[in-house]
């Protein structure tokens, strides 16, 4: 993929189209079968470059794969790892590095866990606390930041409240209970993704759940599983906000993940005044699967906050993007987590906006965009961030003349076929 792509305007959204599987279920999935027991074939696997770090990274601990294609078979090694012979490389992923150092907390030997320089500028503290508490040691740089250097040890179980939602930090606490002695009980402030929960279970785990709470007993052995990942919703957000941007528009998205606590976009957009209907909706390993049929509509606006922050983390960039073509505009609040993401998020959505013609105030935890704009095309920068190129792709579809991404190579992270999709349901 080139460093730069141009966008064109188009006239409307069409087609249909199955994704590559969901990037948190694949990195999960992967990891619990590393410390599996057994053989697991996993299907549909994310092909970004996040999850083939965490692949990476479980390679130079001893967990030997076959890879082909999408499909990855991968031996497991029981609760125990080899020492890595060299520092384990992240790359841009955040989520290898927080939820990889909750099973390294548990071994019995010394890690270091490095980043690109994105990922080295991103707090974690917020997994050094914890798993400190818990018995491991951490030496890290100044403020908490990578690299992360690791020892292990004999784990004891605690109940922590987490101060900041997180779905990785959840992830890594319940990896590392599992290798810990006794009960280890994660509070949250509001409910987050529960996909660490569910591969637990679908790995033979047994992982117990209240409103805002959740709980695994350590000492719990894993089993190989036989899984087809379902397609990735936060991927699918960009061509549901595309499909959104074009009253005539008709498409249909197929083996989409469903799970209840990332579908919350869906509701949204059917709010905004989207059509949406979901059919064939199927159960596999615990995670809801569908079809998604969305027809495009006059779009209103709306304000995401509190818990609904959380639940739409992911897709607030593409939300953004489009919010100067509703009528109402987009108010978002509570996001001041988007500010330690891969960029600035909120300060990438603002800059670029402007510079294709928008009016954005942005403030210090969201942004306010107001509804009924005309964007024209512009060079804008991704900033290296995955979420912030594909989701200008998006704005551009219906802004006057061509719009040049830079840096615009940073999809792969998480879609690498991402422009090369959404030129296939483009009309034009």
């Amino acid at each position: 993929m080139a460093a730069e792509v141009v966008i064109r305007p188009a006239q409307n959204i069409l087609g249909s189209l199955r994704l590559p599987g969901d990037k948190s279920i694949s990195h999960r999935y992967a990891m619990l079968a590393g410390i599996a027991d057994g053989t697991s074939r996993l299907t549909n696997v994310s092909t970004g470059a996040d999850c083939a770090s965490t692949l990476d990274c479980l390679r130079a601990l001893g967990v030997l794969f076959d890879r082909d294609g999408n499909s990855v078979s991968i031996h497991g090694r029981g609760s125990t790892l080899e020492p890595p012979e060299a520092p384990l490389n992240c790359g841009n992923s955040g989520s290898t590095m927080r939820m990889l150092s909750g099973i390294l907390a548990g071994q019995n030997f010394t890690s270091e866990l490095t980043g690109d320089a994105s990922l080295s500028r991103r707090p974690m503290l917020r997994i050094i606390e914890p798993l400190s508490a818990m018995g491991a040691k951490f030496i890290a740089t100044d403020g908490g930041r990578p690299p992360l250097r690791i020892t292990g040890a004999r784990l004891m179980g605690i109940d922590y409240a987490l101060p900041v939602a997180s779905a990785q930090v959840k992830s890594a606490l319940l990896f590392a209970g599992l290798l810990a002695s006794g009960e280890t009980r994660i509070q949250e402030p509001v409910r987050t993704r529960d996909h660490g929960e569910i591969a637990l279970r679908a790995f033979g785990s047994t992982v117990k759940q209240d409103t805002n709470s959740v709980s695994i007993v350590g000492g719990q052995k894993l089993h190989a599983i036989e899984a087809e990942i379902p397609g990735d919703i936060s991927s699918a957000a960009f061509f549901l906000c595309a499909a959104a941007l074009f009253s005539g528009s008709q498409l249909i998205i197929n083996n989409l993940g469903l799970n209840p606590t990332r579908s919350y976009l869906l509701d949204l957009l059917i709010s905004m005044g989207v059509q949406i209907a979901v059919v064939q909706i199927e159960e596999k390993h615990g995670e809801l699967v569908g079809t998604v049929q969305v027809k495009g509509a006059a779009l209103h606006g709306c304000t995401i906050r509190g818990p609904q922050t959380a639940l739409l983390i992911d897709e607030i960039p593409v939300l953004a993007a489009i919010a100067p073509y509703t009528s109402g505009g987009i108010e978002i609040r509570d996001a001041k987590e988007l500010r330690v993401k891969e960029s600035d998020r909120l300060a990438a959505l603002a800059s670029n906006l402007r510079l294709m013609g928008a009016a954005v105030e942005e403030r210090d935890d969201g942004l306010q965009i107001p509804g009924g704009q005309h964007l024209h095309g512009a060079v804008i920068d991704s900033f290296g961030d995955h979420r912030i190129a594909m989701a200008f792709a998006i704005a551009a579809l219906r802004a006057d003349g061509e719009t040049l991404i830079r840096n615009s190579d940073a999809a792969v992270i998480s879609y690498p076929e991402f422009f090369d999709t959404l030129q296939s349901i483009a009309q034009r």
